[in-house]
């Protein structure tokens, strides 16, 4: 009773604050819990003319097109690689540059280099798609007309070979989204204790030295929460940079399909949404396994790290 008393007097102390709460409570409820009622389409082969409760269960046959498809080892492989890929290389690279952003002495350059490295994750898809197209372009594209020509390579018609895109949607990822993963470095960098690096260069360290025996270890649990979470979502994959970038283009299907490109395809062609929900489904359950699953790994390992 006394608890009861102590959270009411609570409340009307702080009302101001829990009435800040109610918009982000709402819009939390809205657009994360409510769609959760949809999960049931999975399940069900939707029949509009009878709607989404009455139309016939039919188990789990909607997650068995996903593995029944001549292209689900591409697809599984593509997502997963280029993932691994996107983490190691992302979060490498996102450290480096925050790292080298501590070192500029200089506030205006510094505040300039993060504002212009995040344009690009601020930017649209199609803006980036086109931009991308400028260079690709088999006629009159910056790579076949400026760049191959001084190695004496023909052109190439870039938006119908497979191969180089790997290569080519990693770079324009790591474009996108560097800007944004360096600046959550830089914000947990800017926090360190500067009397750390002051005692080191006292005691001869070198800065080399500063990074690797300073910088690295009290970012550490910033670095493993950030992976824990990108684990999480190895099973995603952003639509727009897989779908829209090599312009949907068949002959590159064998480098560019994800399992969120094939669903999307696969819902054009046979308008099921019971399909791409099972889809959806199995992607989140799956994410969740990673995520509790390597978190786990970290607790054992150095629980002070893990995220929960």
């Amino acid at each position: 009773m006394r608890t009861k008393q102590k959270l009411i007097k609570r409340i009307f102390r702080s009302w101001p604050l829990y009435t800040m709460l109610i918009p982000g409570t709402v819009y939390l409820i809205i657009n994360n819990y409510l769609p959760m009622f949809g999960l049931l389409i999975a399940f069900k082969k939707v029949d509009y003319s009878v709607g989404i409760f009455n139309s016939p269960w039919t188990g789990f046959s909607n997650f068995t097109y996903l593995f029944a498809s001549n292209d689900a080892f591409i697809m599984f492989r593509n997502t997963i690689l280029y993932n691994v890929a996107f983490i190691i290389l992302g979060n490498l690279l996102g450290l480096v540059i925050a790292i080298a952003l501590d070192t500029v002495k200089s506030r205006y350059f510094r505040n300039l280099s993060q504002i212009i490295i995040l344009i690009p994750h601020l930017l649209s898809t199609i803006i980036i798609t086109y931009i991308v197209y400028a260079f690709l372009n088999e006629r009159n594209g910056f790579m076949n007309n400026s760049i191959l020509p001084l190695f004496n390579i023909d052109p190439i018609s870039w938006y119908n070979t497979p191969g180089p895109w790997p290569v080519i949607l990693t770079i324009v990822y790591l474009w996108m989204s560097i800007g944004y993963t360096s600046i959550l470095y830089y914000s947990t960098l800017i926090g360190i204790d500067k009397t750390y690096y002051e005692a080191a260069v006292v005691d001869g360290a070198s800065l080399w030295q500063q990074i690797f025996r300073i910088t690295i270890p009290c970012m550490k649990k910033t670095i493993i929460i950030l992976l824990i979470l990108a684990v999480g979502r190895i099973c995603y994959s952003d639509f727009g940079l897989f779908y829209q970038v090599p312009m949907h283009s068949g002959l590159l299907y064998p480098t560019t399909q994800t399992i969120d490109t094939f669903v999307y395809r696969a819902l054009l062609e046979q308008n099921s949404i019971g399909r791409s929900s099972a889809a959806g489904l199995f992607q989140a359950v799956l994410g969740f396994i990673l995520v509790v699953s390597t978190n786990m790994i970290v607790r054992k390992v150095d629980a002070e790290s893990s995220l929960f």
